[in-house]
């Protein structure tokens, strides 16, 4: 696809070749082109912008402040892209990431409607062989796969869904074209971040929305504002301040800290604090909440009850409100949903929620959804049930290391990786954002951080003529044993949380997330930046015997 490029005695097309052009995979893009490496990006949509490419369903938006969001490796870019609330439009997401992609020049390295479907790896010529579904070939010395975690959407398995007649859509694969819902009979399954953005959205225009529940979810108030002349000044002015904070927290947010546990405030002082919380913007939730919300049971349930009571406050049915208020977990257990009037929706005469708990599907025919309790017709089912995250989109890509490592075989068990970036038998194959790659927080900052240290990792690999980057077994073991070692003490629940692949049918139950966080995660780095030649992780042509790596 490109002119060759003789390097190491072995021909490549391009030395760093990037899947995917969202938020990470334009950031990695533009950091190759940067460090001097030629460079070209993959891109299975028509268009940039990943996840906020594919979800265009109304209302969809950030839950983590734009400015927070956002590039930060250029002060000029950040000056310039004024946004106009605190949390974002997926049109103004999309203008603004298009805008990066042409003031950085980085669109005659991106070509779109490229699908990846495999990606080989040649242990003699030391590269990669990748194939798009239009039969497109790029050998490349270095893969970075910043296909995302949230890329693969999940449908449910209902029997019957091929008979259904009408109008069918996933949030995360929404058509461009803008859909009619006006006068409809909708369905919403699923009641996540994107079910409950979609609620709101609509139910003034429909003639009726159902939305089915399986199980409930602490939904908050997401607090969205208009960013003032006076924050965007602000903003501008401590831009190296916000920038030290976003790039070392532990959450990659900005938000003040509670700065105290939850013993030091009476009972009372407590609920004017949840109350506070109540009203903070989108994540402030929980990283503004006191320091042991997540680790100290009572107060978490206690903050619970405070919630509930929220639920019962604003939900006029006391039959609705009970449904929509969780039993099962705790706050954080789940993915909160950060929106506004979901509660509300509700008190509308043309709103209804359907517990599947209660009444389980039976079937979806021609005209609509059958459960336990009856058959409801719907001229549009509206399918928001997330995603297979974290491994989804890996193990769809054919993607084949060595000694027959085969990713859609090797990890149906669950992922083994080193950093949540890299794995053992994946030579010079990196996945930023990938499983184990985030910690919780803020994703952007997170996957920044794994972005920056292979850039410096591939500079390095050129300064020092090292040929292969690929951890070791014993980096990937130590790396794995913290995961499954800390795993449990996240407030995540195994039972109902997509961080374990809880929302897909028949998938492994393994965490996903990095449990150490950022902390963790560069204390390992550190470890192993610290020989030349990253403990083993490297080596060069001659160390390398038949398919084994010294």
């Amino acid at each position: 696809m490109t002119g060759e490029f003789d390097n190491f005695d072995n021909k490549v097309d391009v030395e760093v070749l990037v899947i995917g052009a969202g938020v990470v995979g334009i950031y990695a893009l533009y950091r190759a082109l940067d460090a001097g490496f030629s460079a070209r990006t993959l891109e299975a949509g028509d268009g940039v912008g990943g996840v906020w490419y594919w979800n265009r369903y109304p209302s969809a938006r950030f839950d983590s402040e734009s400015y927070t969001y956002a590039y930060l490796f250029s002060k000029e870019l950040f000056d310039e892209w004024r946004w106009k609330e605190e949390f974002a439009t997926q049109p103004e997401i999309e203008s603004y990431l298009n805008h990066v992609v042409d003031r950085f020049d980085l669109r005659r390295h991106i070509s779109t409607g490229e699908k990846v479907v495999s990606a080989e790896y040649d242990a003699a010529g030391r590269a990669w062989t990748v194939t798009t579904d239009k039969g497109a070939t790029v050998r490349a010395r270095w893969v970075i796969s910043a296909s995302g975690g949230l890329s693969v959407p999940n449908y449910p398995e209902i029997d019957g869904l091929e008979r259904f007649q009408g109008q069918a859509y996933h949030t995360g694969a929404w058509p461009h074209t803008p859909v009619d819902f006006a006068g409809k009979r909708v369905a919403i399954i699923g009641n996540g971040p994107s079910g409950a953005q979609l609620l709101p959205a609509i139910v003034d225009i429909v003639e009726s929305v159902d939305l089915y529940q399986r199980t409930p979810t602490w939904t908050t108030p997401l607090n969205n504002a208009p960013i003032s002349d006076e924050r965007q000044a602000w903003l501008s002015d401590h831009f190296d301040e916000v920038v030290k904070i976003l790039t070392t927290s532990p959450s990659g947010f900005l938000h003040e800290p509670a700065g105290k546990f939850s013993s030091q405030d009476t009972a009372e002082e407590r609920q004017e604090f949840y109350e506070k919380i109540w009203r903070s913007p989108g994540f402030a939730k929980l990283t503004s909440n006191y320091y042991d919300m997540t680790t100290n049971r009572e107060v978490n349930l206690e903050f619970c009850a405070f919630l509930a009571g929220k639920i019962r406050s604003i939900v006029e049915d006391p039959v609705t409100a009970e449904r929509l208020t969780p039993k099962d977990h705790l706050f954080g257990a789940k993915r909160p949903p950060f929106v506004t009037g979901y509660y509300e929706s509700f008190n509308k005469a043309n709103a209804s929620l359907v517990s599947l708990r209660e009444t389980p599907f039976v079937r979806v025919d021609a005209t609509g959804i059958e459960t336990t309790e009856r058959h409801r017709d719907h001229d549009i089912i509206v399918f928001a049930t997330g995603f297979d995250f974290g491994t989804g989109a890996l193990t769809r890509m054919g993607v084949k290391g060595r000694e027959g490592l085969d990713l859609s075989v090797d990890w149906e068990d669950g992922p083994s990786d080193f950093c949540g970036f890299s794995a053992h038998r994946m030579p010079n194959f990196f996945f930023p954002g990938g499983p184990h790659g985030a910690g919780g927080g803020n994703y952007p900052r997170y996957s920044q951080d794994q972005v920056d240290w292979i850039t410096k990792t591939l500079v390095h690999a050129r300064d020092h003529g090292f040929d292969t980057f690929e951890p070791t077994a014993a980096q990937q073991d130590q790396w794995m044993t913290m995961v499954e070692t800390l795993a449990p003490q996240s407030i995540f629940s195994a039972e109902h949380s997509h961080y374990y692949g809880a929302n897909v049918e028949g998938k492994v139950r393994k965490f996903l997330l990095n449990p150490g966080g950022r902390p963790k995660l560069h204390e390992i780095l550190d470890e192993m930046s610290s020989t030349t030649d990253f403990g083993g992780a490297f080596s060069r042509a001659e160390e390398i015997v038949g398919e084994g790596v010294k």
